[in-house]
């Protein structure tokens, strides 16, 4: 049994990670989390009467309550999954992304380092510290049929996708100056359960029973690679307990889809699923409604996740079908995770152009 310090741990791949770590495996977890707009306990409320579940209300960006808590709970693993994670708000506000995504890694990585060198060797041998990033840092493969490997060179074309890149660029830094046990995993567009409704799946599915039009940038026909997030739980904790230090391990979903094909495809779900529909409606796709394209807009995310697969045995168990139903079935019965939410700090605004007066939003 390991102890486990998740950052994050109350977002949406975050939480995932703790679900799976607490009702799959015999691990203790302690999740860190500053609790801003995205992060939310319910999202944990599976698993918070488990003995082996800790949460510590903290912002990665202090640095003494970093310490104390790697001192209280003295982790095995820390898997760094704290961000600042919207294309859109990083737009409209890049700071945000800078402190938390560049700043609140580097804290990160020093009070791992200073608690790492107080271990004895035979623990310090043990330790991992897993930093979790995106495809976003490799830009954009328009033009080719090529896919993101593990030595594709860095191309970031937004704010957010650059602070990611920037704490990659740390993280492996950190390994080769200081030697410290250093993992990182880059993964293609999450979706399913406990989304934060700001991204384009859980958006459209809850914008449709409300009846609300479905916003899709310039055409629709970006591509992205989607992977369900417990799939990416699975293959995080993989690599975190069977990953080699000093590696970069890409994990995607085998799904390449167009955003425009990814939102007809749920309309004709909820069609199926929900066939009461808001007054004047007679199908979801009538709500469909094409707005002016994200400012420097990648087109096409593709990952070629070979490497795990070879090397730890990972592999996704759900198709882009069998995830989305799941995913669509889940907001449908969720009703009230997902409105508490909608009363509060999100209203279904569109994000990342703070000149203009679209409403709606889609990623």
């Amino acid at each position: 049994m390991k102890q486990f310090l998740v950052t994050g741990g109350a977002g949406f791949i975050g939480s995932a990670v703790v679900r799976h770590l607490i009702q799959q495996t015999e691990h203790r977890v302690v999740v860190v989390d500053k609790l801003t707009y995205a992060g939310n306990l319910s999202s944990l409320d599976e698993v918070a009467s488990s003995d082996r579940f800790a949460f510590e209300q903290v912002d990665i960006c202090d640095r003494a309550a970093l310490d104390r808590i790697m001192t209280h709970y003295q982790p095995d693993c820390i898997m760094h999954l704290a961000a600042e994670s919207h294309v859109d708000r990083s737009i409209d506000s890049s700071w945000p992304f800078i402190e938390t995504n560049i700043v609140g890694t580097w804290q990160m990585l020093e009070a791992a380092r200073h608690y790492w060198r107080s271990l004895p060797s035979e623990r310090q041998q043990g330790f991992v510290f897993h930093h979790i990033s995106t495809d976003e840092v490799f830009g954009d493969l328009h033009g080719s049929d090529d896919f993101f490997t593990e030595t594709t060179p860095y191309a970031p074309s937004s704010p957010y996708s650059a602070s990611k890149a920037s704490s990659d660029h740390l993280a492996r830094a950190w390994m080769r100056t200081y030697g410290l046990p250093v993992i990182v995993t880059n993964c293609s567009n999450n979706y399913g359960p406990y989304h934060f409704p700001e991204k384009l799946i859980p958006l459209m599915i809850i914008n449709a029973l409300a009846g609300k039009p479905l916003p899709v940038y310039g055409k629709g026909d970006q591509v992205r690679d989607w992977l369900y997030v417990e799939d990416h739980a699975r293959a995080l904790v993989t690599v975190v307990t069977k990953g080699k230090a000093g590696e970069t391990y890409n994990i995607g979903g085998h799904n390449e889809q167009r955003n425009i094909d990814v939102v007809e495809t749920l309309c004709d779900l909820l069609d199926e699923l929900a066939p009461t529909k808001p007054a004047g409606v007679t199908q979801y796709r009538e709500l469909i409604t094409f707005v002016a394209d994200r400012p420097g807009h990648d087109l096409r995310y593709a990952i070629d996740a070979g490497k795990i697969e070879r090397e730890l045995g990972w592999r996704p168990q759900e198709t882009f079908a069998s995830g989305l139903r799941k995913t669509v079935q889940w907001y449908l019965n969720n009703e009230r995770w997902w409105r508490s939410i909608l009363d509060g700090s999100y209203q279904g605004e569109r994000l990342g152009l703070s000149h203009a007066s679209q409403d709606g939003a889609s990623s």
